[in-house]
This record gives C-alpha cells, structure tokens and sequence, in this order.
C-alpha cells in the first residue's frame, strides 16, 4: 500500500502503481557478476525490488549503490538493506554520488527509473550521467512497460540509448509483472567528446 500512496503523492518520480515483480527483478538483475568485487549502482530502487535480486547476485561481494529521490524510499529502503550504500540524490548527479566515495566508475547500472515520467532533459541528464559513470566494457540495463514501449517518451528513450551504447539489446516480454515489461540491455557506453556530445550512432 506504501508503494501506491507514493505514486498518489508524486506520479512524476514514481511512476508505477505497483512495485516490480521478481521476474522482471531478476531479469534487470542478470547482468550483476556473480564473482569479483563489482561496483553495482542501482538508479531508483523505491521500495526494493531490485535491490534485493542484485543483494543475493553479489553476496556480500562488492559495492552496492543505491540513488533514491524519495526521501521516505530511501529511509525505508536503508533500514531494510544495512549492506546497501542507499543515497538520496537525484540519478543525474551520479558521477558526484560516486566521486564523493572514492569511486571512478560502475561496473554495472541498474535502473528501476519511471522514464517515461521524465522531461526530454531529464532523460537526456541521467543517460549522460550513466554513460559517464560507466566503465568501458559496463553495462547499463532498464525497462519499459510493453503497453507504453511505443509512446513518445519511451521511443526517445530507446534512440537515446542506441546514440549512447555499442550494444542495446531487448529482453523477451516479462509477463510475470503488473504491467508486462521488457528490458534493455546496453552495453559498451560510448565516448564522449571534449564538448560532452556523443558520437552519433545508427540502429
């Protein structure tokens, strides 16, 4: 009931009117490496869905970021998760949320991010910051609902993410969740030139 009295609050940065399924958790979450010490950044947890998957992928290896705008997500969400770094920030000051822990760059994104709620800038913002916090050979993964996969803001989305990603591939429909979804694997960010521009890109 949490979950839906916030998006009753703030529609805009929340969202979705439930929280996302295990199937949909667990297939956003695949790419996390089970061996090594990874940097895992999750964008927009809410109320956990995720960060649990990704919790049992890295088991206790790593380093577990966690970037919430809703200040009572964050709360709740660190309180449950005491091994989560959970830090409420917006997801397009990124780059600052790792530089203020020594980091340079993530291993692996995971975004729980209502980007069809987003502004064109605001979209345009976190993608930048994503892809500047990504190391070379990371991975970015995030979702869209299958009724809305061609609406304006999430066909934006998508050439937002080709322009920025050597590679996007998308997941077969994850049925299993309230409402299917599908989710975007993308890998290899792009290199950014000194004017900040991404090299334009085709697919």
């Amino acid at each position: 009931m949490s979950f839906f009295l916030e998006f009753v609050r703030d529609p805009m940065t929340i969202g979705a009117v439930a929280p996302s399924s295990p199937a949909l958790a667990r297939a956003a979450t695949a790419v996390v490496p089970r061996t090594g010490s990874p940097v895992v950044v999750e964008l927009g947890p809410g109320t956990g869905s995720f960060t649990e998957a990704i919790q049992q992928r890295l088991a206790g290896r790593g380093r577990h970021i966690a970037v919430e705008v809703n200040p009572r997500f964050a709360d709740k969400l660190g309180a449950l998760h005491p091994a989560v770094d959970v830090v409420h920030a917006d997801a397009a000051d990124l780059v600052t949320v790792l530089a203020q822990r020594g980091l340079r760059q993530a291993d692996v994104v995971v975004s729980g991010l209502p980007w069809a709620a987003f502004t064109e800038n605001h979209q345009r913002e976190v993608l930048s910051a994503v892809v500047d916090a990504l190391s070379p050979h990371g991975v970015f993964t995030t979702f869209a609902y299958v009724h809305a996969w061609w609406a304006p803001p999430a066909r934006r989305l998508l050439r937002s993410m080709r322009s920025r990603f050597d590679e996007v591939v998308i997941s077969r429909t994850v049925w299993a969740n309230l409402p299917p979804a599908l989710v975007y694997y993308c890998r290899r960010p792009a290199e950014v030139d000194e004017t900040g521009a991404v090299p334009s890109r085709h697919g």
